[in-house]
């Protein structure tokens, strides 16, 4: 018995030792007590590369041309006077008199009056017509979100910003209830012009006036207010569903994890958190890979910051900003042009999702080098 019990006191005693290596080579234990989320503090503001052209200042001197539905009274003048009212069709042609259809698509009223001319010779002699616009369809302009009646507006000649939003009867507010508090997000509203994002400061044109900012809009040009109340985080990019998540989801982890969780190959060491006025953004990166494997800490987030997850690493932070801010306002121009063309053109609500309520999931960005 003494025999076996000093066999069973060695055997103890190595386990013991192999413990202790075993313990000496794990590293630093995970510690329970400490922060769970840190506060963002490598927030940089970046001087974007898309400014406010001179020439957006200055109405268009193009004349206006037809297109598809579009409305013209065509008139042939003579001893019996005969009027038409023409719709513009889909093919972009009209039909007049004993004539076959005219393509008049990109003409002007003028070139369609002479057009029209030309060919009656074939029936009339010396025949004279006049041509007036009674009603515009091809040329449009797009204005939604927290304004008082939001909708698709036809642009008969030119407009600027701020006409168009006196059109639409001027942002929403709370006046009902006693005060004059904008019911619109000014530092995140956007106009959008052939997938571009212009560099448009709405704070500054309604709050301060800047006619600076007081472009002249062009036929589809997109206008989007968001709402103030909105507190959701945006997540973008690299991630199995890009979309809004609540507030409530206020960790960055938390919030990727909402949107499905990052894609394969995402390049997770510079995920972005873009935070502020889409005008005068500030950016962070943030090492995610790093977070998750517990080598440093999750970042707290904010209402209404963007968070981004690329596929490649970035190069140039100016031109990693401007692709955020590009990408978060086509995302939204996606839904919220969706639900106009479904002539659901409402006031926005709260909670506006981003692509996932559609069904789209757009391929990821890579980042601009």
């Amino acid at each position: 018995m003494k025999n076996l019990g000093i066999v069973l006191l060695g055997i103890t005693a190595a386990a013991m030792l192999t413990s202790c290596s075993m313990t000496r080579h794990t590293g630093p234990k995970f510690d329970a007590r400490a922060p769970k989320a840190s506060t963002l503090t490598n927030l940089t503001s970046v001087n974007s590369t898309n400014h406010i052209r001179s020439e957006w200042l200055q109405p268009s001197t193009n004349l206006f041309t037809l297109g598809p539905g579009d409305h013209i009274d065509v008139e042939m003048l003579g001893d019996t006077p005969t009027r038409s009212a023409i719709t513009v069709g889909p093919d972009g042609k009209i039909y007049f008199y004993l004539l076959p259809g005219l393509d008049v698509w990109g003409l002007t009223l003028t070139q369609t009056r002479q057009l029209l001319e030309t060919n009656l010779t074939k029936y009339v002699k010396e025949p004279h017509v006049s041509v007036n616009l009674r009603g515009v369809d091809s040329q449009r302009v797009w204005l939604l979100g927290r304004v008082q009646n939001a909708g698709v507006y036809p642009m008969t000649g030119p407009m600027t910003l701020l006409e168009a939003l006196s059109l639409a009867g001027g942002t929403l507010n709370s006046s009902a209830s006693g005060t004059t508090e904008d019911l619109a997000d000014l530092t995140h509203s956007f106009v959008i012009r052939d997938g571009q994002t212009l560099p448009i400061d709405f704070d500054a044109l309604l709050r301060k006036g800047d006619m600076a900012q007081n472009i002249y809009l062009q036929p589809d040009d997109f206008v989007y207010m968001p709402s103030s109340a909105t507190r959701d985080i945006y997540v973008l990019g690299g991630v199995r569903q890009p979309k809004t998540v609540g507030f409530s989801q206020g960790t960055l982890v938390s919030a990727i994890a909402s949107a499905g969780g990052p894609i394969k190959n995402a390049f997770l060491s510079h995920v972005a958190i873009v935070r502020g006025t889409l005008s005068d953004p500030k950016i962070a990166i943030v090492d995610y890979g790093a977070i998750i494997k517990g080598a440093a800490p999750d970042v707290r987030l904010e209402p209404r910051d963007i968070v981004f997850v690329p596929m490649s690493p970035y190069r140039y932070l100016t031109k990693y900003a401007d692709l955020i801010v590009s990408t978060f306002a086509r995302a939204v121009a996606i839904n919220e042009g969706a639900r106009a063309a479904a002539n659901n053109v409402g006031p926005a609500g709260v909670n506006i999702g981003i692509i996932q309520p559609f069904g789209i999931a757009p391929a990821p960005v890579p980042v601009s080098r």
